[in-house]
């Protein structure tokens, strides 16, 4: 189906109050320092009930939108404003891009399509890069409007300044905001990042050599059910962890079959690593809060060059992995120390993903658990939130939680070569259904 988008609007939200003249220099913290200039993107889709909100029409969603949206950079100010030097944020309340479509469509006419990440691009901001890098904006929002009264939101946010955690407690704020529901607690974040991981002034920094997705590679979507993903558990459970968390059971999946499909390319055993990406917040010693804003996440690592690839034996791969995380980097994310720690991991990432032949590396997030399908802007919960596709990195998966909360839905960007055999392993095919569409998802 060809779905045509007419631009509507576009204009910049500026905070509905100026941020103080004591908090117009925002610290980066190190973590912030060191992660690449890409963003983060998520889409959000609301359906719409006549029969439950007949009086909520496109201008009404538009007003409230832009004013919650403005009332809530008051809480987020930094994101208003613009990173100088890669070393701090200038709070100058310059504002986020917000743009408005019309979509030629209904939303169920999307929901029945099988995704295919250039459907999505349709419904996010589409992002430029500017002569001046202190002129790009931290956020970008984009509201589609469907000919059926639904709607989707894009949002694009700089992963200079925040992570998924970040992400996520910015749009349930604004949510909440839009809403204004009696006894509603808005999200606040805390900002404490930079005085315990501290900026460093420096001109060259250490870099991670990603790969994003281009006409070498190839991505994938799958969905894993809440029944496979407990046959899986089981499959996977052991001695040593018998009860694996879902994450633990399909990330281990993944590996699994990515493993496979790399030795059969090679026709050679390799030695494999994962990399995970873990919420470093309540990790440390002491903790951050839930509520901490900017980056505050790092990268656990898994090795195996075991000749025959078992289930179970992966699954406490990645449970020795973060429990021993946690015990090396509790105390050592801190200060001087921290850059000394972050520095060689992202030398060894870079290594790791420019290893091609030598070792065989693939890198997976989730983001599970955060609670995007809660954000109610007044006219119900999500009928599907989805990651946007200029998040696509070679050998990558990112995990979603389904609208039901049991089950996993997964992106995965391989090179063609091994998406083609990656896309044939008996196990992939037992546990995982291949790209079903939005309809079939939610019905399930």
């Amino acid at each position: 189906m060809e779905i045509k988008v007419e631009m509507i609007n576009r204009e910049v939200i500026k905070p509905s109050c100026p941020t103080p003249h004591h908090l117009r220099c925002f610290d980066l913290s190190l973590l912030d320092q060191l992660l690449p200039k890409i963003y983060i993107s998520v889409v959000i889709f609301y359906s719409h009930n006549p029969s439950d909100l007949p009086q909520f029409k496109a201008v009404d969603i538009s007003h409230r939108l832009k004013t919650s949206l403005s009332e809530t950079l008051c809480r987020f100010y930094p994101l208003a404003g613009r990173v100088k030097h890669n070393v701090s944020i200038e709070c100058n309340d310059v504002g986020v891009d917000y743009l408005e479509a019309r979509i030629n469509c209904r939303l169920s006419d999307i929901l029945e399509q099988h995704p295919e990440q250039k459907m999505l691009y349709h419904f996010l901001p589409k992002v430029t890069e500017p002569l001046d890098p202190s002129l790009e904006p931290l956020v970008l929002v984009q509201a589609s409007f469907f000919d059926c009264g639904g709607l989707a939101i894009g949002v694009c946010f700089s992963h200079k300044v925040a992570d998924l955690a970040t992400t996520s407690m910015f749009i349930n704020s604004w949510a909440s905001a839009a809403l204004a529901a009696s006894g509603e607690a808005v999200l606040t974040p805390e900002f404490c990042a930079a005085s315990r991981i501290p900026p460093r002034i420096q001109h060259t920094w250490p870099s991670i050599a990603i790969t994003l997705a281009n006409e070498t590679t190839a991505s994938r979507r799958y969905v894993f059910y809440a029944p496979k993903i407990d046959a899986l558990k089981a499959k996977a459970a052991s001695a040593n962890v018998p009860q694996p968390t879902r994450i633990e059971a399909v990330s281990s999946l993944i590996w699994k079959c990515a493993i496979t499909a790399s030795r059969s390319k090679h026709q050679f055993l390799l030695p494999s690593r994962l990399t995970q990406a873990v919420n470093i917040r309540e990790r440390l010693t002491p903790p951050f809060p839930k509520n901490a804003f900017g980056n505050l996440w790092w990268f656990s690592g898994q090795e195996t060059t075991d000749n025959e690839i078992q289930l179970h034996r992966l699954v406490t791969e990645l449970r020795k992995g973060k429990e021993a995380f946690s015990e090396d980097y509790a105390t050592k994310l801190y200060g001087d120390e921290a850059f000394s720690v972050a520095s060689q991991d992202i030398k060894h990432l870079s290594n790791l993903f420019g290893s091609e032949g030598i070792t065989h590396h693939i890198f997976i997030s989730s983001w599970c658990r955060y609670p995007l399908y809660e954000a109610d802007f007044g006219w119900g919960k999500p009928t599907w939130v989805t990651i946007g596709n200029n998040l696509m990195i070679k050998n990558c998966a990112f995990l979603m939680d389904t609208r039901d909360g049991s089950g996993i839905e997964a992106w995965i960007t391989l090179s063609k070569e091994d998406m083609a055999l990656f896309e044939q392993e008996k196990d992939l095919l037992e546990y995982a259904s291949f790209n079903p569409t939005v309809l079939d998802q939610i019905i399930i």
